[in-house]
């Protein structure tokens, strides 16, 4: 059986952008709770830099006071947040390049997966700012709430819906880079390693050659990402902490070299192998109903890779 006739819905489908999006909540949902304990540890560092310097010192302050349940604060928040997030961000991404693409015939592609991306990610933060304002009080301050259920009404009757919204600005500044960032990274090595490692085309792999590409160039995109977007999410956890009431008085009390290296170690070492078990488990899931993995590759279509699908202008 061809794998045309195993697939449970055609691309560009409502079923296939519904899919899509099944995939990337599963996916980013399962990821981000995996790494609760390292998260606790990075939003700690961020709020609280002077108490707790380092990983090491972060980590046995918070073993020795608050016992170790205390790295798994959030975890609801954080699946079910990034959950939602990932749905709309992978989902939506794929119906914004199939219609940005036909919009805007013959344009750049790197442009069309910024646009792309960009697009997909306001809506991904939209859904995910409550989540993640109850995620970071949770963690960062013990005695606020002990989890989702009780920390959004908490949040709700002290705040409003402000509360939920307080770091909006800050979380777009660092989701919408780093969206952008990701996906262009991860598109443009999905296509360096077909055409010029492997030098195949993807139909010419096994699914674990294809699997493992997906594993690279999903590592790539998380580090470059997590780079790019560190001083915005030092800034998200200032202002949800109440560390700062402005976003000018955060940068200002982080200061400008410490809003790049904070916590940057730690990030990179969160965000890289997320993204790609993000991937993996995404084009998993893409593989077992039937459809291609992620990424454009013009050998597809043409060995020499002169296919319009991938043109890559100036």
């Amino acid at each position: 059986m061809s794998g045309s006739e195993r697939r449970i819905c055609e691309e560009f489908t409502s079923g296939y952008y519904g899919l899509c999006a099944i995939g990337g909540m599963l996916s980013a949902g399962t990821t981000h709770l995996a790494i609760t304990p390292l998260d606790v540890l990075k939003v700690n560092m961020q709020v609280n830099p002077v108490k707790y310097n380092s990983i090491s010192s972060c980590f046995m302050s918070l073993l020795k006071e608050q016992g170790p349940s205390t790295f798994w604060r959030g975890w609801a928040a954080k699946f079910f947040g990034y959950g939602v997030q990932g749905g709309c961000r992978f989902g939506l991404y794929e119906y914004f390049k199939r219609l940005y693409s036909d919009i805007l015939v013959g344009s750049n592609r790197s442009f069309i997966f910024f646009l792309s991306s960009a697009s997909a990610e306001v809506f991904a933060n939209v859904a995910l700012c409550p989540f993640e304002a109850v995620k970071v009080r949770v963690q960062a301050q013990p005695s606020y709430a002990k989890g989702l259920v009780d920390g959004f009404p908490k949040i709700y009757t002290s705040e409003g819906i402000h509360g939920f919204y307080r770091g909006l600005v800050p979380l777009l500044g660092r989701n919408l880079m780093f969206s952008m960032v990701m996906f262009s990274t991860f598109e443009h090595s999905v296509h360096f390693l077909y055409h010029n490692v492997f030098q195949r085309r993807r139909d010419d792999c096994s699914t674990a050659q294809q699997l493992g590409i997906t594993c690279l160039a999903g590592y790539a995109a998380g580090s470059i990402g997590s780079f790019i977007s560190n001083p915005a999410d030092n800034i998200v956890a200032f202002l949800y902490n109440k560390k700062a009431d402005t976003l000018v008085l955060a940068v200002k009390k982080i200061g400008l070299a410490n809003l790049f290296t904070r916590s940057l170690p730690i990030r990179i070492m969160l965000v890289g192998p997320v993204v790609t078990l993000q991937w993996l488990f995404y084009d998993s899931i893409k593989v077992l109903s039937g459809l291609p993995t992620s990424g454009e590759v013009s050998m597809d279509e043409n060995v020499d890779g002169a296919s319009s699908a991938y043109k890559m202008e100036d």
